[in-house]
């Protein structure tokens, strides 16, 4: 497991996230610097510029570092843009402060100017509006598929991405628990390495629950959504085996699950 330095002081909590997000996925993926570097092109040196909070990355290298985990690009690329915006005001105020030293003492003030939002800002909104749309359309889905005739309550914290797996006839998995060549498997899915977070959806997730289920870990229905619940059963589990306790179900974790 990484050992991460602390990120400096004075790191906005809007770039802290991205760049924690982008810590844990390189954790999941197993990967050292050098083999991240090699596997997206971008130097060694600058990994750890990214990484240890000194620069922001370029839009392209996070898109790279998603590939290479196999995650889908979407929530990542959604935190660089908030992380843009606020980079790019910590960058330009100091610049302004001494625009308005050098100003002469006693001159009268101008009107002030208009001032157009950032464009990073306008970005942002647009791309949280987009994701509130998506998740207000994942509930329709998912209250119209229920068999039973009973409306549930959302089973995510947050927007899902997009390009996330979501059935939308079936609203419940059966977990076939048995073990083969000296590991645990539901029936739903033989993956080792998908990495599941807070939102996803589909037979990774309810495999995954079941596992948890099996291993004393209860995350609830057995429905394929990777909700607060499955996130705290996922911790609770990760604390026990000594792993990270991130709540993202990655190689190691599936380990744990299918050992």
């Amino acid at each position: 497991m990484s050992r991460w330095k602390a990120l400096p002081a004075e790191l906005d909590p809007r770039a802290r996230h991205l760049v924690v997000s982008l810590r844990r996925l390189k954790d999941h993926s197993g990967l050292s610097m050098r083999q991240l570097a090699a596997k997206t092109g971008y130097s060694t040196s600058s990994w750890e510029r990214y990484l240890g909070g000194r620069s922001l990355p370029p839009k392209e290298a996070v898109e790279a570092v998603a590939a290479v985990a196999g995650e889908d690009p979407t929530r990542l690329l959604a935190l660089w843009e908030v992380a843009s915006a606020a980079w790019t005001g910590r960058r330009t105020s100091p610049a302004a402060a001494t625009a308005n030293d050098g100003a002469p003492t006693g001159a009268a003030p101008g009107p002030p100017a208009r001032r157009r939002p950032p464009r990073g800002a306008v970005v942002a909104g647009v791309v949280a509006f987009v994701l509130v749309v998506a998740s207000a359309a994942l509930l329709v889905v998912r209250v119209a598929g229920d068999d039973e005739g009973r409306a549930r309550p959302p089973a995510v914290s947050q927007a899902a991405p997009a390009g996330v797996e979501v059935s939308p006839t079936a609203t419940s998995y059966t977990c076939r628990v048995e073990r083969a060549d000296g590991q645990w498997f539901a029936g739903l899915s033989r993956t080792q390495d998908a990495i599941l977070v807070n939102g996803h959806a589909g037979a990774h997730v309810a495999e995954a629950q079941c596992l948890l289920r099996r291993a004393g870990f209860p995350p609830g229905d057995i429905d394929g959504i990777y909700g607060p619940r499955t996130e705290r059963a996922v911790q609770r589990l990760q604390q026990r085996e000594g792993l990270v306790v991130d709540g993202i179900v990655g190689p190691h974790t599936w380990g744990a699950l299918r050992g």
